[in-house]
């Protein structure tokens, strides 16, 4: 298929859409047939070999140019088409998680992201845009959105957006900040019997240092979440053990707010080697998560789009998960929005939302959010080309 076309004849925008829209459905079977393969095999973070390469090889075949591997991450890939002066990024998801598969729906993701820039591949150049697809690993372990937009893999980009599956509908998606702690504390072995005395109890240290994060929470105010677990405390009930270690996550409802709690926790974890003799380790595994903030204008354009096709009423939501589009969000207008495929029968991160995300109602976010991504970006080329036009005449001289 030829990857450009003329706009049928039409009035502007509303022409422009439903070709569009017709190019999205004509492609049904392949977009379908790509969220059930990368559903099908299920890769981890920094792993999404197969995942990356079929949604390059779909996006080639359509005219696109892609880098893959792009800004310094073996699975991430950096598609384009176009020339527009309004550049739309539409970002793929196609990590899963550990035991569970696609219990978040990913595949979902990168077949909308993928089916939003097939629709506009022909009429990108007419409609003024420079489309990217923007590959991302790691959203759900290792913040690869946050390593991208570092490498510089959103400069230049005037709109980012994607769409995820949930259990509700939601436009204005609104996430916690995230940041990891991990910690690792150590000491001195001994024998609890013979010469308990000489010892340093690290598993000691950390207990002291959960007590006191226990105690802290009555202090924090609502949206502030701590949480981890233990993974090693010893190897014997008859040695003091000589080394602990945990890895935790505190939650904020603003990045502000991150900093302020993390220097908190860290203290509850200081205070477990003061007491006990220890000393400690602590780092961060990866790039904190930024809240979500979607922009007025990408969601006003977004919500009419999704109206138009019939998705249901999205509700009011406070955070409730994290993403590291949030990291983009902050840098890049940006919208996430969620889209109901489980009528609340089930969430991400179960196992029966793994089983959801190759139901119908998972088919039909696929193509209804390839087909209202693409809108959006229609929506906003027309505008910018309006406010330019308008900017013109305003500096003609009279």
């Amino acid at each position: 298929m030829s990857p450009t076309e003329p706009l049928p004849q039409g009035t502007g925008p509303t022409a422009a859409k439903e070709a569009v829209r017709t190019r999205v459905l004509a492609l049904r079977t392949e977009l379908l047939a790509l969220s059930r393969r990368i559903h099908a095999h299920p890769e981890t973070a920094f792993e999404e070999h197969l995942a990356a390469a079929w949604c390059a090889e779909l996006l080639r075949g359509h005219g696109y140019s892609v880098t893959a591997p792009a800004h310094g991450l073996a699975t991430a890939f950096d598609a384009r088409l176009g020339s527009g002066p309004v550049t739309v990024a539409l970002v793929c998801e196609y990590d899963a998680l550990p035991g569970l598969g696609h219990a978040c729906g990913h595949n979902l993701i990168a077949a909308a992201g993928i089916g939003a820039a097939l629709g506009l591949a022909p009429y990108a150049d007419e409609l003024g845009l420079t489309v990217r697809v923007i590959g991302a690993p790691a959203e759900e372990r290792g913040a690869g959105k946050a390593l991208l937009l570092e490498a510089g893999a959103f400069d230049g980009v005037d709109a980012a957006m994607m769409v995820h599956p949930c259990p509700v509908e939601v436009a204005d998606f609104r996430s916690f900040a995230l940041g990891t702690l991990s910690v690792r504390y150590t000491g001195r072995a001994a024998h609890p019997s013979l010469d308990p005395h000489r010892g340093r109890n690290a598993a000691d240290a950390l207990t002291v240092a959960q007590v006191a994060i226990g105690l802290l929470r009555q202090q924090l105010p609502p949206q502030w979440r701590v949480h981890g677990i233990t993974t090693a405390a010893g190897t014997a009930p008859n040695l003091i053990p000589d080394s602990a270690s945990a890895e935790y996550e505190i939650r904020a409802s603003a990045a502000e707010d991150l900093a302020e709690l993390r220097s908190r926790v860290e203290d509850c974890f200081r205070a477990g080697a003061l007491a006990t003799g220890c000393e400690v380790e602590l780092t961060r595994p990866e790039p904190d998560y930024l809240d979500m903030r979607s922009d007025p204008r990408l969601l006003a354009l977004w919500g009419a789009n999704a109206a138009a096709l019939g998705r249901p009423e999205p509700v009011e939501s406070g955070p409730f998960a994290c993403t590291d589009m949030g990291n983009v969000s902050h840098a890049v207008p940006s919208i996430h929005p969620v889209l109901d495929i489980t009528g609340g029968t089930c969430a991400p991160h179960e196992a029966a939302f793994a089983e959801a995300a190759l139901g119908a109602e998972a088919e039909r976010a696929v193509l209804d959010g390839a087909v209202a991504m693409a809108w959006t970006a229609v929506d906003l080329t027309v505008g910018e080309a309006a406010g330019r036009a308008a900017g013109l005449a305003a500096a003609e001289p009279r």
